[in-house]
C-alpha cells in the first residue's frame, strides 16, 4: 500500500464526519436508554443489557444485509449512471419490507429463550416488555435503513447527520415519559426505552423520506424507476453481497451482546457492569466505524471509476487515520475510566467493576480500528465472503470460545467471571485484525490486475 495521502485523509474524513456524528447521535440514545433505566434500578439497566443481547443482533443483521445498496450505488454513482440507482433503492425496500415482517414475527417469539435462562422473575418480566414494545420499530428502522444506504453510497453522508438529530431530539422526551410515566402514560421503568426506540425509528424514517424529497442531491434520482416489480435477479444480489456482511456483524454484536445471557447468574451488578463497559465501547467504536463507513463508499466510488491509484491512497490512508484516533480513545479512556463509569450508575459496586473492564475495553481499540477499516474497504469492493469467515472464526471460537474457557472453567485458569470474555474478546479481534489485512492486501493486487488487463467486471 502507499503511504498516507493528505487529499485522501481530507476526502475521508469529509466523508466520515457528518457519520461520525450520526452514529455517536445513535449511539448516544442507546447511552441515554441505559442511564435513565440506572437511574431507576439495576435491575432496569439490567434488563436493557439482556434485552440487547437478543435485539441488537435482529437489527444489526437487517442493517447489515442492507449495506450492500451502499457499495452497490457508490460503484454506479463513481461510473456515471444514474438509472440503476432508483430501481436498486425500489429493490432494497421491497427487501427491507420482507425482512422486518419475518423479523417481527420472530421477535413474538423471545420469550423462549429467555425461559430457558436462570435469571430473576421480574428481570425477565421488564426484558420481555422492552422487546416486545420494540419490536414495532422494526419497520421503520428499515426503511430508514435503506434511505440511509442511499445517500451514503451517493457521497451525501450530511443526512444520515441531520436525521440522527431528530431521532435524540424524540428520544430523550419519549424516554421521560415512558419510563418514569408522564403525561398519563404508565410508568413502564426499563421496558419504556423500547416504545421510544419504536417512536426514534418512526420519527427518523419520515424525516428521512422529508429529505429525500427535498435534497439537491437526490434531484437525479427522483423519479420512478422503469420497472416497478419486483427482481429476483437484483433482490439476489442485494443478498448475495449483504448476507455476508449481515452474519458478520451479528459474530461482532453477539460476541458482545450475548455475554450477558450467559453471565446472567452472577446477578444484576455483573452484568450491569459489563453493560456500562460494552455501551462506552460501542460509543468509542464509532471513531473508526465511521472512518470505515467512509471508505467504503470512497471506495466504491473508485473501483467505479478504476482508478487503481488512488484506491490503494485511500485505503492505506484510511488505516492510519483510524489507528490515530484510536490512540486518543485509548489514553482517554485510561485516564478518565472512573468518571466514564459513573456517568452510568450511581452504584458504587457498578462503577468499581465497569472501571477495571474499561481497562480490558481500551487494549483491543488498535485491532478493531484495523479490523473495521479493512473490512468495510473490502465491502467497497462488494468482497464480502472472505469477511463473513474471518469474523466467524475469530469472533467465535477464538473469542467466545476462548472467552467461556476463561470465565467460566479452571481449564487453563481460575475462572475469571466476565474479566476472561473480555480477555476472550482482545483476541479474536486481534486474530480478525491481521486476518482481514492480509485479505484486503491480494484483494487490492487482484483488482489492479483486472484493471490492467481490463478482466474486471
Amino acid at each position: 500500500m502507499l503511504p498516507f495521502s493528505r487529499f485522501e485523509a481530507r476526502t475521508i474524513l469529509k466523508l466520515s464526519g457528518p457519520i461520525v456524528l450520526a452514529q455517536l447521535t445513535q449511539t448516544l440514545m442507546y447511552f441515554v436508554d441505559t442511564v435513565m433505566a440506572g437511574r431507576v434500578s439495576a435491575t432496569d439497566m439490567a434488563a436493557i443489557a439482556v434485552a440487547s443481547g437478543l435485539w441488537l443482533p435482529v437489527v444489526l443483521t437487517m442493517q447489515g444485509l442492507l449495506l450492500a445498496l451502499t457499495p452497490i450505488i457508490a460503484q454506479y454513482y463513481g461510473s456515471q449512471q444514474t438509472k440503476p440507482i432508483s430501481h436498486f433503492t425500489l429493490q432494497g425496500l421491497y427487501l427491507a419490507m420482507l425482512l422486518a415482517a419475518v423479523l417481527f414475527v420472530v421477535m413474538l417469539f423471545a420469550d423462549l429463550p429467555l425461559a430457558r435462562l436462570n435469571m430473576d422473575p421480574l428481570l425477565r418480566e421488564k426484558t420481555i416488555d422492552y422487546l416486545f414494545y420494540v419490536s414495532f420499530g422494526l419497520f421503520p428502522a428499515a426503511g430508514y435503513m435503506v434511505m440511509r444506504n442511499l445517500f451514503e453510497g451517493l457521497g451525501n453522508t450530511k443526512a444520515s447527520m441531520w436525521i440522527a438529530f431528530v431521532g435524540i431530539l424524540v428520544n430523550v422526551p419519549a424516554n421521560y415519559i415512558f419510563i418514569y410515566g408522564k403525561l398519563g402514560m404508565p410508568a413502564l421503568g426499563g421496558a419504556g426505552c423500547g416504545v421510544a426506540t419504536s417512536l426514534v425509528f418512526l420519527a427518523m424514517f419520515v424525516a428521512m423520506l422529508v429529505y429525500g424529497y427535498t435534497s439537491r442531491s437526490t434531484r437525479p434520482y427522483r423519479h420512478w424507476p422503469e420497472k416497478l416489480w419486483l427482481s429476483v435477479k437484483d433482490q439476489w444480489q442485494i443478498i448475495r453481497i449483504g448476507t455476508p456482511i449481515a452474519f458478520s456483524i451479528f459474530f461482532e454484536v453477539t460476541l458482545f451482546a450475548c455475554i450477558p445471557l450467559v453471565i446472567v447468574h452472577l446477578g444484576p451488578i455483573v452484568v450491569a457492569g459489563h453493560q456500562v463497559a460494552h455501551n462506552y465501547s460501542a460509543i468509542v467504536f464509532m471513531l473508526p466505524l465511521s472512518l470505515g463507513l467512509a471508505t467504503t463508499i470512497r471506495v466504491g466510488h473508485l473501483v467505479g471509476q478504476q482508478n487503481v491509484m488512488a484506491l490503494k491512497k485511500a485505503i492505506s490512508t484510511a488505516i492510519v487515520l483510524s489507528v490515530a484516533m484510536s490512540l486518543l480513545t485509548v489514553i482517554f479512556t485510561l485516564l478518565f475510566r472512573g468518571y466514564v463509569a459513573a456517568l452510568y450508575s450511581p452504584d458504587p459496586a457498578v462503577i468499581a467493576l465497569a472501571s477495571s473492564l474499561l481497562i480490558l475495553a481500551a487494549i483491543y481499540q488498535f485491532s478493531d480500528a484495523v479490523q473495521v477499516v479493512a473490512a468495510c474497504a473490502l465491502r467497497g469492493m462488494k468482497i464480502t465472503k472472505p469477511v463473513f469467515f474471518i469474523t466467524l472464526i475469530s469472533y467465535w471460537p477464538i473469542g467466545f470460545g476462548l472467552g467461556a474457557v476463561l470465565g467460566l472453567t479452571n481449564w487453563l485458569v481460575k475462572p475469571m467471571g466476565v474479566f476472561g470474555f473480555w480477555t476472550g474478546i482482545i483476541i479474536g479481534l486481534t486474530c480478525a485484525a491481521i486476518a482481514l489485512a492480509i485479505v484486503l492486501r491480494k484483494q487490492i493486487n487482484r483488482i489492479e490486475h483486472a484493471f490492467k488487463t481490463g478482466t474486471a467486471a
